[in-house]
């Protein structure tokens, strides 16, 4: 009995001495336990290692570590939760602010609208044809000032706009041209008067042309092709083509005077003279003409819409030119024999068949004229 209660005191002296060493080893100081929480509430215990008695690399340090980073993600997380909360609602406060800063101004807009006059804008009611801008009335339109050396003073009304998107309609062009020299007819024929000077033209012994007299018109509808549309100095050459009509007068006085004792002149083959000492007869040519015009011409651009334009064409006359020659017979004497006769009965016929003769062969060479010529040249504006 006395063996069997040494041992049993021993083994219960020895045996909580080993539980409490391997209870610290396992779990450390009871002292140093824990409680941590885990994301959802759960609690952990974590004990903290006694540095003087457990070793640095036992298995509770890593688990301790490995709880601590996962609770310092989570906040991370949250924290990245949280602001991704703040900026969205930020956002949908701006766009709240902004749709309501567009109607009101939108409703500021309306009422400043209901107070101001209602104005027409004039796009509203322009033909949109043709989507350049440019290519709208009055663009286009275009007048012009200018001579013509066989018509007079020029002038003419048209349109051609080579702002058109349409390849056909920026190269046709349309005229309305005519011409006068009406109001420059009295200073251009005492120009022409003084050129010739006192002693005139001189045609015979004792005869001579003065007091030349010129007067033209012409009217005329033209259309015109531009080949090159609106390429840069090529754009001014232009093909044109229409109908013309007109009227072309000339007129001379013929002057004779004595000179060597005699006043000659022949007509045909007849010969004859005055016994006075002055004569006095009038020649005067009119065409009066009309038929197609063919021509062609340029426009060359200056500076904004102003232009030099220059024409040159005929029209195909559908008559000629008719002349006319009227001599005085008072004193007027046949000569051919060699024996004046007076122009009166028989020699009157004669002198009025020798007339006839001359005038139609003047007449022949007048009639292979066909053609009666215009050449343009002057100032244009194109709007």
């Amino acid at each position: 009995m006395k063996k069997v209660s040494v041992i049993s005191i021993l083994v219960v002296l020895v045996f909580p001495a080993f539980s409490q060493t391997d209870a610290r080893y396992l779990y450390g100081d009871p002292a140093n336990i824990k409680l941590l929480t885990m994301p959802g509430g759960n609690a952990v215990q974590v004990s903290e290692p006694q540095t003087d008695v457990l070793p640095a690399n036992k298995p509770q340090t890593d688990s301790m570590e490995i709880a601590e980073q996962k609770i310092e993600d989570y906040k991370v997380e949250e924290q990245e939760i949280k602001e991704k909360k703040i900026e969205k609602t930020e956002q949908k406060k701006y766009k709240k602010t902004s749709k309501i800063q567009e109607k009101q101004i939108d409703v500021e807009e309306k009422k400043e609208q209901q107070f101001e006059p209602q104005s027409i804008e004039p796009q509203k009611y322009e033909t949109k044809t043709y989507s350049n801008p440019k290519a709208k009335f009055p663009h286009g339109l275009q007048l012009g000032v200018g001579v013509s050396a066989t018509s007079g003073l020029n002038a003419f009304i048209g349109y051609n706009n080579k702002n058109f998107d349409s390849f056909w309609w920026k190269r046709f062009g349309l005229r309305i041209d005519f011409a006068t020299y009406s109001p420059i007819k009295n200073r251009l024929n005492r120009s022409i008067n003084n050129t010739i000077g006192d002693d005139g033209i001189k045609i015979y012994d004792g005869l001579r042309i003065e007091n030349v007299g010129i007067n033209a018109k012409h009217y005329g509808a033209l259309v015109d092709f531009y080949p090159f549309g609106n390429t840069w100095f090529l754009g001014g050459l232009r093909i044109s083509g229409g109908y013309m009509t007109g009227n072309l007068e000339l007129n001379a006085d013929i002057h004779g005077t004595k000179e060597s004792g005699k006043i000659e002149f022949e007509l045909g083959d007849r010969r004859y003279s005055y016994d006075g000492d002055e004569m006095r007869a009038t020649a005067n040519a009119n065409w009066k003409y009309r038929g197609p015009y063919a021509g062609a011409g340029f426009d060359l651009g200056l500076f904004y819409g102003f232009k030099i334009y220059f024409d040159a064409g005929v029209v195909f006359a559908n008559n000629n030119a008719k002349i006319d020659l009227n001599i005085p017979l008072d004193g007027l004497n046949d000569i051919t024999s060699g024996t004046p006769e007076a122009v009166t009965g028989d020699v009157k016929t004669e002198y009025e068949k020798a007339k006839a003769k001359a005038l139609a062969e003047a007449q022949d060479e007048l009639d292979k004229v066909d053609y009666y010529p215009i050449v343009k040249l002057g100032f244009m504006y194109r709007f």
